[in-house]
């Protein structure tokens, strides 16, 4: 069985490897998910301590509680799309179990909408067509749902409705990824302060970078809602870089693509991905002397967060936030 659990933390950074870490005393098989979860492979540790998955999931919710005071929600499936949707189910301090015989029974009354991969635009183009359901999803003809969505993506789409999906749980995950997440008091509507959730994890994401000396690819952004679904996409920045202004520019940018427009938004979370040494990474160089004025300004802040911590500089929008 596959466990995904998903904890309550105020500095994800911070605390997931150390969860992690405990998590490998049961399993060497565990894979980060930034910013609040993990997943761990639960097949090896079974016959290895002759407990089923449901036993290793109490031991690892007592341990977490024990040693961070977190509590957790579980899911527990044959495969970690599964798992992960169990634990979404869960609350906190529960455990959400899909049996291998379970499965077709679990999807079936689930809307379209909680599978991973489908998006606002793409469960509106379904439920157009009557496909509102996983069940319903997963009984139609291959060939009108690859009509609808394009050969690939609904060849995709109704694998996962029927309960399949081959990735994978890939140990030490945690080491090519830094997250960061803000969550609101309450459903916020409002786009203005979405922009500064952004603004203010491109910042945080930013400082952790060039603290470690490394840049991102991409950026991964995932927008959780109200009714606890969540939409997540990703882009690649122009360079690897570790530079706020092109990291808060992606988000940005990626906010937008989704048209949320009065969506009632719970969290936002900005994960940065395919690190790399900065030594490494090539700078496009520029003729805007912007750009390397904005690069030093940068430094010296950093070398002031560094002495006096990390809210002796912000930026100016984000100064009167909580």
């Amino acid at each position: 069985m596959i466990l995904c659990a998903r904890f309550a933390l105020a500095d994800a950074g911070a605390a997931l490897p150390p969860l992690i870490a405990l998590t490998e005393n049961l399993t060497p098989v565990v894979q980060a998910l930034p910013p609040d979860g993990l997943l761990a492979d639960l097949g090896g540790a079974e016959k290895y301590f002759r407990q089923d998955a449901g036993q290793l999931a109490a031991v690892l919710r007592v341990r977490a509680l024990a040693h961070f005071g977190l509590e957790c929600a579980i899911g527990l499936a044959p495969n970690p799309m599964l798992a992960r949707m169990a634990a979404r189910d869960a609350g906190p301090g529960t455990t959400r179990t899909v049996r291998p015989d379970e499965v077709e029974r679990y999807l079936a009354t689930l809307p379209v909408r909680a599978l991973d991969g489908v998006g606002r635009s793409t469960a509106r183009t379904l439920c157009a067509y009557g496909l509102d359901t996983a069940g319903r999803l997963a009984d139609a003809p291959p060939g009108t749902v690859q009509r609808i969505l394009g050969a690939k993506q609904g060849r995709d789409l109704q694998e996962r409705a029927r309960g399949i999906d081959r990735a994978p749980v890939v140990p030490n995950a945690s080491a090519r990824s830094l997250a960061a997440e803000r969550t609101f008091p309450r459903d916020e509507l409002d786009p203005v302060r979405h922009r500064r959730a952004l603004l203010s994890l491109a910042e945080e994401l930013g400082v952790r970078l060039r603290g470690a000396d490394q840049v991102c690819r991409s950026l991964s952004l995932t927008v959780r809602y109200a009714d606890r679904s969540t939409t997540t996409r990703t882009r690649s920045l122009r360079e690897p870089s570790a530079h706020s202004p092109a990291l808060a520019g992606l988000a940005y940018a990626l906010h937008t693509a989704l048209g949320l427009q009065r969506a009632r938004v719970r969290g936002i979370a900005l994960r940065a991905e395919g690190l790399a040494t900065a030594e490494l990474a090539a700078h496009q160089l520029t003729f805007d002397p912007r750009d390397e004025r904005a690069r030093r300004i940068e430094a010296v802040a950093d070398r002031a967060r560094a002495k006096f911590g990390p809210r002796a500089i912000v930026p100016g929008s984000l100064s009167d936030a909580a």
